[in-house]
C-alpha cells in the first residue's frame, strides 16, 4: 500500500513520527499540497491522509487507484462522501480526540477575560505596575464564576465536557440540545436559544456548521444579549456573523468575543475582528495539544489497521 499524507505539517510540525504508519506500506509525507498538484502526488496512491485539503467529484474521478480516505480530524465536509461512496473509496474520520483540549481553551478563554491576565501582563510590560502609587490596581471590574450563567448550545462529547467543568466553577448551566433530559447530567438545564441568548452570562457555541446554524450569532440574536454577555466560538467559525459581531463589540452590546475559529482561515488583513475591542483570537489551534494530537495519531493507526483487515471503523460515508 501506498500513502500519501497531503498536508502533514499541522497536525505534526516535527514532534511527532509518522512511521508509525510505515507497518501498512509505503508513506510520502508532504507538509503543504496546492490543488494543481493533488492528482500527480496521488495518481499511484492507495490511501490518502488529509487534514483540510479537499476531495472534491473530479478529484476523486481522476483517482482511481484511491480506496481509502483518512481525514486527521473530526469534521470531514472537506470530503465529498457521495462521490467517494460511489467511487467505493473509504472515508474515515478521527472522532473525540480533541476533548479535553477544546474545552481547556473554552476556560482558557473565559478565565482571561474574567481576569484580566492578558490586560495586566500587557499593561505591566510597560511599566504600568511600576509606577503605581498603591501595592495594586485594576481599571474594570473583575468576576468571580461561582453563580454565573454559561449556555452552551450543542451538546456533545464537548459541549459536556464544557457544562461538567462549568459545574466544578459553580456555575449555572443552560443547554440547547436535542439530548431528553434523561440523558443530561442533574446539573444541566435544558434551554432554548432565545432563552440562553437572554440570559446566560457566557455563550458558548458546540454546534456542527449546517444551513440552520450559520450565522447563528448575528445581529438578531445579539439584541438579545445585554451588553455583559461574552461569547465563545471553538467550534466553526461561521455559526458567528463577523460583522455582525465586531459591530457589537464596537458599540458596547456585547463584552466580549472569544474565538478559536473563524469564517476564512486564515482570515484576510481586513477581518473586522481583527481590530474590534475585547475580541480575542487564537489561530484554530484548540485541538493541537501535543496530547490530543498523539490520540488522534494512535486513532489514526487504528483506522488502517481495521480498514485493511476488513472490517473499518469510524466511516463517514457508508
Amino acid at each position: 500500500m501506498k500513502i500519501v499524507i497531503l498536508d502533514g505539517y499541522a497536525l505534526n510540525p516535527g514532534d511527532l513520527d509518522w512511521n508509525v504508519l510505515r507497518e501498512f506500506g509505503e508513506v510520502v509525507v508532504y507538509d503543504r499540497t496546492k490543488k494543481e498538484d493533488a492528482i500527480e502526488r496521488l495518481a499511484d496512491a492507495d490511501a490518502a491522509i488529509t487534514n483540510k485539503f479537499p476531495f472534491d467529484k473530479n478529484l476523486i474521478e481522476s483517482l482511481p487507484k484511491l480506496k481509502f480516505i483518512a481525514v486527521t480530524a473530526t469534521g470531514y465536509d472537506i470530503i465529498d462522501c457521495k462521490a467517494a461512496r460511489e467511487a467505493g473509496v473509504t472515508v474515515t474520520n478521527i472522532p473525540a480526540y480533541s476533548t479535553d483540549s477544546v474545552a481547556q481553551t473554552v476556560f482558557a478563554f473565559i478565565l482571561n477575560i474574567m481576569n484580566g491576565v492578558q490586560h495586566f501582563t500587557d499593561e505591566n510590560r510597560n511599566g504600568r505596575w511600576s509606577r503605581c502609587e498603591d501595592f495594586c490596581y485594576w481599571d474594570s471590574t473583575l468576576h468571580e464564576l461561582t453563580g454565573k450563567s454559561i449556555g452552551i448550545i450543542g451538546m456533545g462529547h464537548i459541549g459536556q465536557r464544557v457544562a461538567q467543568i462549568a459545574n466544578a466553577f459553580g456555575m449555572k448551566v443552560l443547554a440547547k440540545t436535542s439530548k431528553d433530559k434523561d440523558l443530561l447530567p442533574e446539573y444541566v438545564e435544558k434551554a432554548s436559544l432565545e432563552d440562553i441568548f437572554r440570559e446566560a452570562d457566557i455563550i458558548s457555541l458546540h454546534c456542527p456548521l449546517t444551513p440552520d446554524t450559520r450565522n447563528m450569532i448575528d445581529e438578531a440574536s445579539i439584541r438579545m444579549m445585554r451588553p455583559s454577555t461574552i461569547v465563545i466560538n471553538t467550534s466553526r467559525g461561521p455559526l458567528v456573523n463577523e460583522k455582525a459581531m465586531a459591530k457589537a463589540l464596537e458599540e458596547g452590546k456585547v463584552a466580549a468575543y472569544a474565538t478559536d475559529v473563524m469564517e476564512h482561515e486564515p482570515p484576510s488583513a481586513d477581518c473586522p475582528l481583527l481590530k474590534a475591542p475585547n475580541c480575542f483570537i487564537t489561530p484554530h489551534v484548540a485541538w493541537a495539544t501535543y496530547e490530543a494530537r498523539v490520540r488522534l495519531m494512535d486513532i489514526l493507526v487504528e483506522n488502517f489497521r481495521a480498514f485493511l483487515q476488513g472490517t473499518p471503523i469510524n466511516v463517514v460515508n457508508k
